[in-house]
């Protein structure tokens, strides 16, 4: 199943700033609002442009946003070439920024998106003066789950019947909001839940995630981080159950200009908690390194 913007799309939050970009076999969903510098969003595995849906706004008074849904993520079809791994989604995202004529002034990414805009800056596709990232997963999680996480992803991925499976647990009546509360300790609005149920019930969008997450390569990335050279601040929940706060602050210690900033009470999805806060926060960052 394919989501359809016509149907699941109706009413997707900031709708009248969508559009569509055809290039390197993909047919991206990009929302841009705003005026000034660009600054590039890019949300996490298994979500969509939804999630910047109150922090967008708020940055646009500020940046022009420019917002992809990730290949075979929300209402972007098509994946990559060299699959879903995080140099050929970079890449991916590179080409897109090429034909829209978009160089980014800054990138926030949230959870696999940080890496994915670590990943442009290390392999030259993109020059941001500054990456925020939210709840960002830069290293390999730690202990059991390192070995565990990759290789339960690849099953998943290897079983055909394992995206529709997902997708109808998602359809269980509140079941999506037990695995948002589960999964990163954030309570959320009930609209924001609504839109994550759209997007989980869809075996297409789950499908991608789970191609995502199979060919993760968080190893080469911790190798690399050393290299970045522009200021990387994570901004992070300290309630986070998928990604303890202690590795956000791992992560910016391998960095030579590097920070993190801790939420008390907030979880993974931070920036949909409390945006206004976490839109400060972003801000500040950019406005110090300008």
């Amino acid at each position: 199943m394919t989501l359809r913007w016509s149907v699941e799309g109706r009413d997707w939050p900031h709708r009248e700033h969508s559009r569509f970009v055809t290039r390197g076999g993909l047919r991206w969903h990009v929302q841009v609002m705003g005026d000034g510098p660009p600054l590039l969003l890019l949300h996490g595995t298994g979500a969509a442009t939804h999630s910047w849906r109150d922090l967008a706004p708020l940055l646009a008074a500020h940046y022009t946003i420019v917002a992809p849904d990730l290949p075979g993520h929300g209402f972007t079809t098509g994946r990559p070439p060299g699959g879903m791994a995080m140099p050929a989604m970079a890449r991916a995202i590179g080409g897109l920024l090429d034909t829209m004529g978009v160089k980014p002034h800054a990138i926030v990414g949230h959870s696999a998106g940080a890496a994915v805009a670590a990943r442009m800056a290390l392999d030259g596709i993109a020059t941001p003066r500054t990456i925020v990232g939210l709840g960002a997963a830069l290293l390999p999680f730690p202990g059991l789950a390192a070995a565990l996480f990759p290789t339960l992803a690849k099953l998943l991925f290897v079983n055909p019947f394992a995206p529709h499976i997902f997708a109808q647990m998602a359809r269980m009546q509140g079941e999506t909001a037990r695995f948002v509360v589960r999964a990163t300790s954030s309570t959320i609005e009930p609209e924001g839940i609504v839109l994550y149920e759209r997007l989980l019930r869809d075996s297409g969008h789950v499908g991608a995630a789970i191609a995502m997450m199979a060919d993760w390569d968080l190893e080469a990335l911790k190798r690399d981080l050393p290299r970045l050279t522009m200021p990387l601040r994570l901004i992070h929940g300290e309630r986070d159950a998928a990604i303890p706060i202690a590795t956000a602050r791992e992560a910016a210690a391998t960095v030579p200009d590097g920070r993190t900033t801790g939420l008390p009470v907030l979880g993974h999805l931070a920036h949909e908690e409390q945006p206004g806060e976490v839109a400060a926060l972003i801000l500040a960052a950019l406005k110090e390194a300008a």
